[in-house]
């Protein structure tokens, strides 16, 4: 079986990744796999620099982020052009992944951590979607203290993502990682549990 692990900014999803991990699940992580894509060399890679120009490669020839964070992020139209051009590749890959990791473990949870499941319309490639959640008010405290901003700036990073309890109300099922670390443990101890007994 597999799943879609998403959640919020600081809502503690890699924290649920690694405790289904250590209880047998194989992982397959959507940010690598977009890192991956854009490696020196690579075809998306220079289609990228074709579209945004070759400012937004180092001079080792890999991806400046920062550049090409500054062109996009401003820009929606730019934005919806990287997407278009890497999205593809990605679910391509994570797809292969999946299939790759269910043929070779079929007994085991295959978890694949997507970040923006909901928002890039990824609910359909998964047999169940998981969500980690927190409060909103939680998110924001916790990630001032995880990244040492403002409360503005975490509002405004907050600002830019689909609302937490937007996603609450699409996810299949939840983990609810606002108390302590061992209830989440318990919860995710459930959870695997229910996964092996269907």
């Amino acid at each position: 079986m597999n799943i879609g692990l998403t959640g919020g900014i600081a809502c503690g999803k890699s924290t649920v990744a690694s405790m289904l991990v250590r209880r047998g699940a194989l992982l397959i992580d959507a940010d690598q796999i977009a890192r991956e894509v854009v490696l020196p060399g690579s075809p998306a890679l220079a289609l990228v620099a074709e579209l945004f120009g070759q400012e937004v490669l180092l001079e080792d020839g890999s991806l400046n982020r920062k550049a090409l964070g500054e062109i996009v992020f401003g820009d929606a139209a730019a934005r919806k052009d990287l997407e278009g051009l890497l999205h593809p590749r990605i679910r391509t890959l994570m797809r292969e992944r999946m299939e790759a990791a269910e043929r070779q473990k079929p007994d085991k949870l295959v978890v694949v951590d997507v970040p923006l499941l909901f928002e890039s319309k990824l609910a359909s490639m998964f047999e169940e979607t998981l969500l980690v959640y927190i409060p909103r008010e939680l998110q924001l405290v916790r990630l001032q203290a995880r990244d040492g901003i403002t409360r503005q700036q975490a509002e405004s990073r907050l600002s830019a993502q689909m609302p937490i309890d937007d996603k609450r109300r699409l996810a299949d099922a939840i983990i609810d990682n606002s108390g302590t670390i061992a209830e989440t443990e318990r919860q995710v101890d459930e959870y695997c549990k229910r996964k092996e007994s269907e």
